[in-house]
């Protein structure tokens, strides 16, 4: 491992407590004074020099994941690793130098870059440079296990046969055996199991890290970058989740009749909890594609994306090209020439890459790109909206201190693209060409909000879930002989969900997601969930828009894309409460968009459920 080649600012220096040894002074001599305080000026020296030499580790580390995440090999996964370790280093080093100047009376730019980069590491490493260059290792390989895992088997000609998650995926997607559902369910899950010494491993790294940061572990320190106490974010998750949880259970509730009238009560209790590999997904975090079972009106909206893709010739190509008329619609700036030379649309038939959607700027200074593998379906159009909306949140913000190129709070940023996401509506369809005529009946409007519920609603106890676990883990709440059994108790306390088959201990189910081996926090896609929608209706009332929420799109809107553009320039520089004011009139988070938005499809399920057991 090379050295660190950089200059750390040593804030001893810069304060001027550096003396010299008191038994070589003449005691004739008087001594220097105290060491003073330390001024405004020595704390923007300070964090100026921090957002330079931060940029550019970040950049290098950014740049290093990206071709680790597009051509999976050993050794891009070093080379990442090595990006990361310095990366980690220099953070561990300035962040408890920085809390030299928690005090002073510095300028509101300061005093913010100072904030944030105490919480700015979400996998901190210990000081130790042994400890921290094997965190970085270890974080890489189960980044690039996850990439590369398969299920393998071997048939009775002896042969063997592997399946990857995209392939496994489909079967779920598509397939009307349960057997066959179960298996590729198993299979996938399985292939998590080996990573499970090595998430434990991270999570002992990352909690020394933490702890030498002065949080008490990684939970805490995650649940630390919100402009909140952690209990008053945990508080605000659980309002806002209280907020949404009726409409899920009525989704579950009319969801679950439909599953037990096709598989039989046996399988699917009309009281009980669903079983996870029946759902479409391999989370059970998106059900949309339970949609033929479930659809309320058969053929009452003839809007099937996919096949007008298909009937138009719409590559992966045109498809992104489609994506970004949209934001210069609303009078951003279009993508820069780079951005179609660099970023990964389909997946290679040469290499093995990570197909998970993200947007990047590899250098925090415009060099954006996404990566996604593109097959050409509805679901593949409204990705492709969303990681625009990263990336167009990147151009907006990339002249900021580095730190201040972020989200807002981390649930704006997947909000921004899922906002922009509610806006693919029939009337945008029809104005793109994709279909001759929008004109849609009450049948076809329910329709079409119980399909975008089950992707919706349908995510919202998942999104509420998985950080749960992960801040009992961090915290030692759950022991490592307990971690498979706590996660099925979240899944089936806020999701309703149960396994096709008893799990133990030996398996390692949390992380066959890959945000948990990833490191990502998930907490921002429940919140991002809840502000989409929020963010909507409040760029559907600068467009003037006036009707049903869900028939709002700002296609083409100037007064929407405005209100938009400046929200994105502000990045983190200033608390999201002031962000959230300046967009939505509030400073609150409010799930209340949600059922503004879905009020149509609420009151049809209150119905569909008379006579129901809900809950489970």
């Amino acid at each position: 491992m090379r050295a660190l080649l950089i200059a750390l600012p040593v804030v001893s220096l810069l304060i001027g407590a550096c003396a010299s040894d008191p038994h070589t002074i003449d005691p004739k001599t008087p001594r220097d004074p105290a060491p003073s305080a330390p001024t405004a000026a020595q704390a923007k020296a300070f964090a100026d020099q921090v957002d330079k030499t931060l940029h550019g580790l970040k950049a290098r580390s950014e740049t290093a994941e990206y071709i680790k995440a597009t051509y999976i090999t050993p050794d891009t996964e070093r080379n990442a690793a090595a990006a990361q370790s310095d990366l980690m280093g220099y953070l561990s080093q300035v962040i408890p130098q920085a809390a030299a100047f928690r005090d002073v009376p510095a300028d509101a730019e300061t005093r913010r870059v100072l904030t944030l980069l105490r919480v700015s590491s979400t996998l901190p490493a210990p000081a130790d440079p042994k400890l921290r260059d094997e965190l970085a290792a270890v974080s890489a390989r189960l980044d690039g296990h996850y990439g590369e895992a398969k299920a393998c088997e071997r048939g009775k000609d002896g042969k063997e046969t592997c399946r990857d998650l995209q392939e496994l995926s489909t079967v779920l997607e598509t397939s009307k055996d349960w057997d066959v559902l179960a298996k590729a369910w198993t299979d996938w899950h399985h292939t998590a199991a080996e990573s499970k010494p090595g998430y434990q491993r991270l999570v002992e790294l990352g909690n020394q890290g933490a702890r030498e940061l002065g949080f008490s572990d990684m939970g805490e320190l995650w649940r630390s970058g919100y402009d909140m106490t952690p209990a008053e974010l945990e508080a605000e998750i659980e309002r806002l989740w209280q907020q949404v949880k009726p409409l899920y259970q009525k989704l579950h509730c009319y969801v679950r009749a439909k599953l037990a009238a096709k598989w039989g009560e046996d399988k699917v209790s009309k009281s009980g909890p669903l079983p996870a590999h029946i759902l479409g997904n391999m989370w059970a975090q998106d059900w949309s594609a339970l949609y033929p079972l479930v659809e309320p009106y058969k053929g009452a909206t003839s809007l099937d994306l996919t096949k007008a893709m298909k009937a138009k010739k719409i590559d992966a190509n045109k498809l992104v090209h489609i994506g970004e008329g949209f934001f210069t619609s609303l009078g951003l700036p279009a993508l820069p020439s780079t951005f179609w030379q660099r970023s990964q649309f389909t997946k290679p038939r040469d290499r093995e890459v990570v197909c998970h959607a993200s947007a990047w700027d590899v250098t925090f200074a415009g060099d954006v790109r996404i990566k996604m593998c593109i097959q050409g379906n509805e679901d593949d159009f409204i990705t492709v909206h969303h990681e625009l909306g990263h990336i167009f949140y990147y151009m907006a913000y990339k002249d900021l201190p580095v730190l201040f190129q972020s989200g807002a709070n981390d649930g704006f940023h997947e909000a921004i693209g899922d906002a922009i996401a509610l806006s693919v509506t029939p009337k945008y369809l029809v104005d793109l060409g994709l279909f001759a005529s929008a004109a849609e009946d009450d049948k076809a409007v329910l329709d079409q909000q119980l399909h975008r519920a089950l992707e919706k609603i349908a995510f919202l106890p998942f999104g509420r879930m998985i950080d749960q676990w992960r801040w009992d883990v961090f915290s030692g709440k759950t022991p490592v002989t307990e971690w498979n059994k706590h996660w099925w108790d979240l899944k089936r306390e806020y999701q309703g969900v149960v396994p096709p088959a008893a799990r133990g201990e030996d398996e390692f189910d949390p992380g066959a997601k890959y945000h948990v081996p990833g490191s990502t926090p998930y907490m921002r896609y429940f919140l991002a969930a809840v502000l989409q929608f929020q963010f909507h209706r409040a760029l559907c009332q600068a467009a003037g828009f006036e009707g049903p929420l869900h028939q709002c799109s700002i296609y083409g809107s100037k007064e929407a894309g405005a209100r938009l553009a400046a929200l994105l320039a502000k990045g983190a520089s200033v608390p999201w409460q002031d962000s959230l004011e300046a967009m939505t009139g509030s400073r609150q988070m409010d799930a209340s968009a949600i059922l503004d938005y879905f009020a149509p499809l609420s009151a049809w399920l209150d119905q569909q459920n008379k006579g129901q057991t809900c809950g489970w």
